[in-house]
């Protein structure tokens, strides 16, 4: 029968008598796997940054009509022509119209859906900005503002005003930051909008908004939907667009394709909208792991060392146990404990540097005009970092204790003890 308070004592004593052994031991566990909880959360964090900053203004699936060439040509229309090769050259697309038809039932039907979180309609005009002697085009969305605000993020990018300020006044806008920098208007100004027929509207600015893509901002600003559909003259159902957010993001692009086939509509899913943009992310994030992952093996070979040697310094004390009655099994057990008290004591302090260095990352500032919300480094506080960081410790220790102690193990104390 195995006594481990014996076994434990003996470890004890080892570990205390080699102090600097076991100080640099147990370092090399605490900042291995203090540097793979630091990167990783600031990695990680940055990452979701990047993705947010893309996919939060991007719907799950954004519902609209396409412009494109008609299916069915003219020709294909006689029948004379219907065995003949037919080329048509210059293909010019079909007068369509930008309205959604049925767009408000289609809305109605979504906001029944119980996969759907939201959806919320959309009118884009083009527009001019007219400031003194200064003209700009650009894009004037018409939005339901309170419900783009509960199912995006877009409170987030107002950095004067509210998304109240807008809903409470009819003639109001939110002006691109980008458009305010250029035709130097602030917050209470008002600004002349003009259509690409000639009509002109003024607008007071209720607010600016800054998403952080000088593209967008440079071009793009939002009012009421009502007072959209006013400027244009449009009727009340008029509507260009309908973004829908769902429960599951998963889901996007089944829904996409079955909202296609219902509805007649062009339906693209966030996936197809941002390809090139998910493909980047998850190779960031790849690069992100396999580094963390090359940290925690470095720091895994760096524990087997330090055993390794400790082991081989402590020859004469295995000699000693066994020739006073330990096992072979108990010498291995003995060393095991030292490495996993080695692995334990490590692992903690380390999630403890791990824990403090992304606090001070956390705190530094980080300030950017494209990023006008975001003020310090982002860190992803995931527990599961901290799980598999201390899981690695353990496991890296038992296995770096257990190679060189199951040698230990076989060791004869007489060769020890005669010097041979």
């Amino acid at each position: 029968m195995i006594n481990w308070k014996v076994i434990l004592n003996i470890a004890k004593t080892h570990l205390l008598t080699k102090m600097k052994s076991t100080v640099t031991a147990s370092l090399g566990v605490t900042f291995g796997i203090g540097a793979y909880i630091t990167l990783v959360s600031f990695m990680t964090g940055l990452n979701e940054m990047l993705d947010s900053l893309i996919l939060n203004q991007t719907p799950h699936i954004h519902i609209y009509n396409e412009i494109e060439p008609s299916e069915k040509q003219p020709i294909a229309l006689y029948q004379e022509f219907e065995d003949a090769f037919n080329v048509v050259s210059s293909v010019k697309p079909k007068q369509s119209q930008k309205k959604i038809h049925n767009g408000l039932p289609i809305l109605n039907y979504l906001k029944k859906d119980k996969n759907v979180y939201g959806a919320t309609p959309q009118l884009r005009a083009q527009i001019f900005y007219l400031s003194g002697s200064i003209e700009l085009g650009g894009n004037l969305l018409g939005v339901d503002i309170m419900e783009e605000a509960r199912i995006s993020n877009i409170g987030d990018y107002i950095i004067q005003g509210t998304p109240e300020d807008l809903k409470n006044s009819e003639n109001g806008i939110l002006l691109g930051a980008g458009l305010a920098k250029k035709m130097s208007l602030k917050e209470g100004d008002r600004v002349q909008i003009s259509t690409i027929r000639g009509d002109v509207f003024p607008l007071k600015i209720v607010g600016i908004y800054q998403s952080g893509i000088a593209e967008i901002d440079n071009i793009q600003s939002y009012a009421n939907l009502k007072t959209v559909q006013r400027i244009l003259g449009e009727p009340k159902n008029y509507v260009t667009d309908i973004n829908v957010k769902l429960n599951d993001i998963g889901a996007a692009t089944a829904m996409a394709k079955s909202l296609e086939k219902q509805f007649q509509v062009k339906a693209t899913s966030v996936n197809e909208a941002n390809a090139q943009f998910e493909t980047g992310s998850n190779i960031r994030n790849l690069i992100t792991y396999a580094v963390s992952i090359t940290l925690l093996i470095v720091a895994g070979f760096g524990i087997y060392n330090i055993l390794n040697m400790l082991i081989y310094e402590k020859m004469k004390d295995i000699a000693i146990l066994k020739a006073t009655g330990f096992s072979g099994t108990d010498v291995q057990l003995i060393f095991m404990s030292q490495a996993m008290i080695i692995g334990t004591v490590g692992g903690i302090l380390g999630l403890v540097v791990g824990f403090v260095l992304s606090k001070l990352i956390d705190n530094v500032a980080f300030e950017t005009e494209a990023l006008p919300t975001i003020t310090t480094y982002p860190i992803n506080y995931n527990i599961w970092y901290y799980v598999i960081g201390i899981s690695f410790a353990l496991i890296s220790t038992f296995i770096a204790g257990w190679l060189p102690s199951n040698k230990a193990k076989r060791i004869d104390p007489v060769r020890i003890i005669r010097g041979t």
